[in-house]
């Protein structure tokens, strides 16, 4: 005759490994290039950056960032075309 025997697992709490890092806009570079006309590449950056990264290197899965640029810091080093991308045409800031 067999004889049923019931278990219960019981989990370990989980353990947290996530480390997170603020973002130091004194040392963080948001750059960006776009082709004009085909011809030559406009580089820019953003100097307005905030926000937090999760890193768990256990789970990379479960990293993420939270991260937000201030669209209106735009620099492009010409004003004129700085306005312009601040405008409705384009970021509307």
């Amino acid at each position: 005759m067999e004889t049923a025997t019931n278990t219960a697992v019981i989990g370990a709490p989980e353990i947290t490994t996530a480390t997170t890092w603020a973002i130091d806009p004194a040392h963080t570079t948001v750059e960006f290039s776009v082709k004009h006309l085909m011809v030559s590449t406009v580089k820019g950056r953003f100097t307005g950056v905030a926000g937090t990264l999760v890193v768990d290197e256990q789970d990379p899965t479960r990293s993420h960032a939270d991260i937000t640029i201030d669209a209106a810091t735009v620099d492009t080093r010409e004003d004129r075309r700085d306005a312009h991308l601040k405008s409705a045409d384009f970021l509307e800031v």
